[in-house]
């Protein structure tokens, strides 16, 4: 029997709209320090829909986006909250890999906004040395970059831990990072270092489906997760991400239909990100096992 890597879906997304507060520019890290039972209570739904992967909630606590808004002494303390969520929605709702995020440090479509490598690469470090101790793996999401993802991946490497890489695409025309570079370029920059798995995420589905092919034909394991965005050109450097839209043509059914498709194309790893919810990662892990899939953990 195949199996495949069940990850949860987009933590963001949900807990702003299940926040009673207004979107910040802090976005799921605002609610870290307001509303930690809603963040425990989202890992647990997502382990409970299928999810044998989780991601700590920590994608907008960077150092960068906590020193714009005023917050960086929160760093730390936001880190640790994350993880600590994390464990204890997998000791409510049962068994999951924890992994560590390490995510886009000026926010996740604006490649252009760079420092230098090393300066990136520093912070990375920083990020990396609050989570070792209390993560299973590391995810370096949204890189939109190649040295970005470079970057990423060497701090997170130094750990030990397995690591899991994963690019976002242009939403549009042939398969590209946001930055414009190739599929080949991305995975080239890497080439020395250990990845334990190359991913796409957060763009649309039909762009993963077209860039898939090319990625699974370097090898080893493969994996997806998109968003359920319109566009995402209307969000702004240091913006809320209310001025994003949900597409209304990928709800849980529709969605798991595209997942499937990347399963049937070869990816071992699939979940989702923005805008999918418990309810999308139940429908794809009740059409993978339909579809005579074993839904397994990180082995």
């Amino acid at each position: 029997m195949k199996t495949v890597i069940l990850t949860d879906g987009g933590m963001g997304q949900e807990l702003v709209r299940r926040s009673k507060s207004e979107p910040t520019p802090l976005w799921s890290a605002k609610v870290l320090i307001d509303e930690p039972d809603l963040v425990r209570g989202l890992h647990a739904e997502f382990i409970r829909a299928g999810a044998r992967v989780i991601t700590i909630n920590t994608y907008s606590a960077t150092p960068e986006r906590l020193a714009r808004e005023g917050a960086e002494e929160l760093f730390k303390p936001l880190q640790k909250r994350g993880i600590e969520l994390a464990r204890q929605a997998c000791d409510e709702a049962g068994d999951a890999a924890i992994a560590g995020c390490l995510s886009p440090l000026f926010g996740s479509y604006a490649p252009a906004l760079t420092i230098s490598y090393q300066e990136t690469l520093d912070i990375y470090r920083r990020i990396v040395a609050e989570q070792a101790d209390g993560v299973d793996l590391f995810l370096c999401e949204t890189m939109a970059s190649a040295d970005e993802a470079r970057a990423a991946v060497t701090a997170a490497s130094e750990s030990g831990k397995p690591v899991w890489v994963s690019w976002t695409l242009a939403d549009h025309g042939t398969p590209r990072l946001r930055s414009g570079e190739t599929i080949a370029a991305a995975v080239g920059a890497l080439d020395d270092l250990p990845v334990a798995a190359r991913l796409l995420n957060c763009c649309r589905p039909e762009a993963i489906a077209a860039a898939l092919p090319e990625l699974i034909e370097f090898g080893g394991p493969v994996g997806a997760y998109a968003n359920g965005f319109t566009s995402t050109e209307a969000l702004k450097h240091g913006g809320t991400v209310d001025v994003l839209h949900a597409r209304h043509d990928l709800g849980p059914d529709a969605y798991a239909d595209q997942a499937i498709g990347w399963v049937e194309a070869g990816a071992r790893i699939v979940g989702g990100c923005c805008e999918v919810g418990p309810a999308h990662i139940a429908a794809l892990r009740e059409k993978l096992e339909q579809a005579g899939y074993q839904i397994s953990g990180v082995q």
